[in-house]
């Protein structure tokens, strides 16, 4: 199927511009009448070579459409005419063309979950089955409001994390731009005075020089091999299972990030699952779908024997327990919501918990790291002085008045 710059007119003969998806010029012309627009002209767009430039629809844009959905279903707005306007008023060029492309698949036939998984790279399977669930029980527009506050919960989250890191990485360059000037203009320009001076120079001295070298004759091995080995890892963790589960162990295992990217990922599954549930979808058929959103194999396993024992008959809090990657708070809470009745109610009070544990450990993490940068900059600054003008002072020291 080919992407469709095209030129059309309204009802009421006002232009209209955008882009579409068609097998054909004749698809494209009835894809247009289904939306209420008479064909001009058109032209097969150019697919864009710019890796910078790929189609993306942002998690504001989700955020933006889920609430708009959600106000215009809420109001009666029939749903072509919701999607329409969605469609009409939207910034992002790609989404306006997806929008467009939804708008034309449901006034084909399709009811809006078929539609909207179509487009699996803009809409998740999470996404997708919630949509269905709500169709099917007439719960559309709070499935909408759900979805809404899920994804703004997503996108706040990872904005802080961005606000939170933005100084330390800012810092990490300032230290990695300093010694990168002191070690290739700094000692070099010291290295011949240091040895006219015709004394020993001493081991630090030595180890200065020497590394100094290393990096202005060898920059390009020592900015090269670890790039070609981070690009190494990703294609094996790509392409093996195991190699992928060995590495989400790893990073579950890590000594500081470990339990903050395992509080993340409870968070997450937690709120999703809840969202789930509420909505109507089977706990086996929630459970399955949070495999494909943890985001982590190990733990996308771990579920995958909670379902295994749900199945045979155990107790969900039980499942969870023998699993032995859940948290004691996660299962204790899945009990209460057991005994209770209020099992989306206790989900999100996981999510609440976790999501409070992971920004008050992101912040001491944080603020661990920038003094142990200003630090680590001493102590190289430091070490570079002491080196240079060790032997300088020495050399002065032994001249006799």
């Amino acid at each position: 199927m080919a992407s469709f710059n095209y030129k059309a007119v309204d009802q009421l003969g006002r232009p209209a511009f955008g882009q579409i998806d068609a097998q054909n010029e004749v698809d494209l012309e009835i894809r247009l009448q289904r939306m209420g627009l008479d064909l001009i002209t058109f032209r097969v767009a150019k697919k864009s070579t710019n890796l910078m430039n790929r189609n993306k629809v942002s998690n504001q844009d989700l955020v933006m459409f889920c609430f708009q959905m959600e106000q215009l279903s809420s109001a009666g707005v029939p749903l072509l005419d919701c999607l329409q306007d969605m469609r009409e008023n939207n910034t992002n060029p790609y989404f306006q063309k997806v929008l467009g492309a939804v708008s034309a698949e449901v006034e084909g036939g399709k009811i809006l979950s078929q539609a909207l998984a179509e487009h699996p790279n803009v809409f998740s399977e999470v996404f997708v089955s919630l949509i269905e669930a709500g169709e099917k029980t007439g719960q559309l527009p709070v499935v909408f409001n759900n979805l809404f506050e899920t994804i703004r919960w997503q996108d706040e989250l990872m904005s802080q994390t961005k606000k939170l890191l933005t100084y330390p990485a800012f810092v990490a360059v300032v230290v990695f731009a300093a010694v990168a000037f002191l070690m290739t203009y700094l000692v070099p320009q010291m290295v011949g005075f240091l040895k006219n001076m015709g004394q020993e120079l001493p081991l630090n001295t030595k180890i200065l020089i020497a590394t100094s070298n290393a990096i202005v004759n060898y920059w390009w091995l020592i900015l090269g091999v670890p790039l070609l080995m981070a690009f190494a890892v990703y294609a094996i963790v790509k392409s093996d299972p195991v190699a992928r589960y060995r590495f989400d162990l790893l990073k579950l295992n890590m000594p500081v990030t470990g339990p903050i990217l395992h509080k993340v990922i409870m968070a997450r599954f937690a709120r999703y699952f809840a969202l789930m549930y509420q909505t109507g979808i089977p706990i086996l058929d929630a459970i399955k779908i949070s495999e494909k959103i943890v985001g982590n194999r190990v733990v996308a396993d771990a579920l995958s024997r909670v379902q295994t024992q749900i199945n045979a008959g155990d107790a969900m809090s039980e499942s969870f327990r023998n699993a032995g990657l859940f948290p004691p708070l996660v299962v204790r809470m899945i009990r209460v919501g057991e005994n209770t009745g209020a099992l989306d109610k206790a989900l999100l009070n996981i999510s609440y918990f976790y999501d409070r544990d992971v920004k008050d450990s992101m912040e001491k993490m944080l603020k661990m790291i920038e003094p142990a940068l200003t630090v680590i900059l001493g102590l190289i600054l430091g070490f570079i002085m002491f080196s240079v003008l060790g032997p300088v002072y020495d050399s002065f020291s032994k001249l006799k008045i």
